[in-house]
């Protein structure tokens, strides 16, 4: 009789409970290998290696003990899969079809304790693919309730979990003042308070011998006790944690925790930060920087992202030696790790051009021209239209120097996807005109406009959105065809069938399979046109693709 090699796999999401002498795994792995031990007649054993997988969630195939479990089965070491219920193997409809195109290429096949099918029969294939629609809808549901729980308790001033700032320390759910790490909070504050700029409180810190704290990490390495970086302290003068307070996301609740700064000093501090630096690079919004020399990038300290977060001038250097400018997120800056999908990095020059363009276009029209100054004689109407046809002439828009005289009229500018909106300052528009800044008009002072961020490789074109854009259907017949494929795993096909019945590489379906799972509205936007110019074909292809509908849009909200 032919042995069947069994191995059996085991996962629980959280690690509550793990450190208990007979835990879940141990309980999932005792019924699997009572069911492997009932099988014996039929030639089942059970290979000596455990593969767990604790702590770790199902939405990925990223698991230490499943990888290892999947390279046996490639291997040969491994005849079948033994789990106690399928949602511990995978909670995702595009992780099982992979799982299972590896168990068919190994002649492989895999057993549910608790749940009877056969996997070699299409009938089984849809069983098993409802099964885990519904556990992914679970999985859906769950994350939506913890976000939402987590969202109530920091409106409650609760503390979360997370990195926790330098000068706290956890104490259930708030945070407790640590000495002596808190005095240096403390002196950095102190710091910028007298000498009024970043570059000196480092040049001071450092003199100090103030160092970063000193963190064990998960895999025992120790980590920081060096100096502070430029973006750390600023992150430090900036965080309203240090006045007790929470933040979520765009929003900032009162904290229970005792604050170290007072919250008067941090708010008159902020106001200190942006001042100084709009002040410092722009030359009291007049293009000057320090001594006198005029900045490429005309609209510092402006720019806020749909977060409150600053958008912050940065260049790079093309192959050819070409100096490439950009805005930036300041929260993509100052992080070392994974970046923040929602961040922003806009290219200088055609984002320059956009708000000129925005601007020139309003304030030539004739409405805005009538009405931008209360109460105006025949003389001064005349006069003010000749003013606003210097700067907003088809002339001043072709050349950059003459962009130079619109973009001061900035006082803030808000991006978010797709929108932004442009405030003027009136006292900018005032000396223009000639004019008293308190007879301009606050309704011709702001300018709201939709636009398009279109990413194509590494090029990126700022397009206002005048019309509706077309379908894209190169991304419209790939996800047809994702579909197809999709079906065909469904009907028992493997992705090496497809491929040679398709004519196209195992690869390219292995890929393209993944566009099968795009969220309902997803769809819908990409059949109507709509969807953010930077979903692609050639973007989705080269990225994954999250399992969870939400954290989908999340992603493709930001292209």
């Amino acid at each position: 009789m032919k042995k069947t090699r069994c191995a059996i796999y085991t996962r629980k999401s959280s690690e509550d409970g793990l450190e208990q002498e007979f835990n879940s795994l141990d309980a999932q792995r005792e019924a699997c290998a009572a069911f492997i031990a009932s099988q014996k007649i039929e030639g089942w054993v059970l290979v000596p290696d455990a593969y767990d997988d604790g702590g770790l969630s199902g939405g990925t195939l990223e698991r230490p003990g499943l990888q290892r479990l999947m390279a046996d089965v490639r291997s040969g070491k491994v005849d079948r899969i033994v789990v106690y219920k399928i949602d511990r193997l995978t909670r995702s409809l595009g992780d099982f079809a992979k799982i299972v195109e590896v168990l068919d290429e190994a002649g492989g096949s895999f057993v549910s304790v608790t749940q009877s099918f056969n996997t070699s029969t299409s009938m089984g294939r849809l069983t098993l693919n409802m099964l885990l629609s519904f556990a992914q809808f679970e999985r859906e549901v769950t994350a939506e309730r913890i976000r939402d729980k987590i969202a109530a308790s920091k409106k409650k001033g609760l503390w979360m979990g997370g990195n926790v700032p330098l000068g706290y320390e956890p104490d259930g759910r708030t945070l407790k003042v640590k000495e002596p790490d808190a005095q240096i909070i403390r002196t950095i504050y102190d710091l910028y308070k007298e000498h009024g700029t970043v570059r000196k409180v480092k040049d001071q810190a450092d003199r100090l011998g103030l160092k970063t704290a000193i963190r064990t990490l998960s895999s025992g390495r120790l980590k920081g006790g060096t100096p502070f970086s430029f973006g750390h302290i600023y992150y430090i003068l900036t965080n309203p944690v240090y006045t007790g307070r929470i933040r979520h996301k765009t929003n900032v609740y009162p904290g229970q925790h005792a604050p170290l700064i007072e919250p008067e000093l941090w708010d008159a501090l902020q106001d200190q930060l942006m001042g100084r630096s709009v002040s410092n690079r722009l030359g009291k919004e007049r293009g000057q920087g320090r001594g006198g020399r005029k900045q490429a990038s005309l609209l510092i300290g402006k720019l806020f992202d749909e977060t409150g977060d600053r958008l912050t001038p940065s260049h790079t250097k093309s192959s050819k030696g070409h100096r490439l400018r950009y805005y930036v997120s300041n929260r993509l800056i100052r992080s070392k790790g994974a970046k923040d999908p929602s961040g922003w990095r806009l290219p200088g020059p055609e984002l320059e051009t956009l708000v000129a363009t925005l601007l020139r276009k309003h304030l030539g029209t004739p409405a805005v021209t009538a009405n931008i100054v209360s109460d105006p004689t025949t003389e001064e109407t005349a006069a003010i239209a000749k003013k606003l046809a210097k700067i907003t002439g088809t002339e001043a828009n072709e050349h950059n120097e003459k962009r130079s005289l619109l973009l001061p009229l900035c006082h803030r500018i808000q991006i978010k996807p797709g929108q932004i909106k442009i405030s003027m300052s009136p006292e900018n528009l005032a000396e223009i005109l000639d004019v008293a800044s308190k007879r301009v008009s606050e309704e011709c002072l702001e300018i709201d406009a939709a636009f398009q961020h279109r990413k194509r490789g590494v090029e990126t074109k700022l397009v206002l959105s005048d019309t509706t854009s077309p379908r894209d259907e190169t991304l419209f017949k790939n996800i047809a065809k994702a579909h197809h494929y999709f079906n065909l795993i469904r009907a028992g096909k493997t992705y090496a069938e497809i491929a040679a019945s398709e004519g196209v590489s195992k690869h390219r379906v292995y890929k393209l399979v993944d566009l099968a799972f795009l969220a309902p509205d997803v769809l819908r936007d990409v059949f109507a046109g709509s969807q953010p110019t930077g979903l692609t074909s050639e973007w989705l292809l080269r990225h994954a693709i999250p399992a969870l509908w939400d954290e989908q849009r999340e992603v493709f909200r930001t292209l």
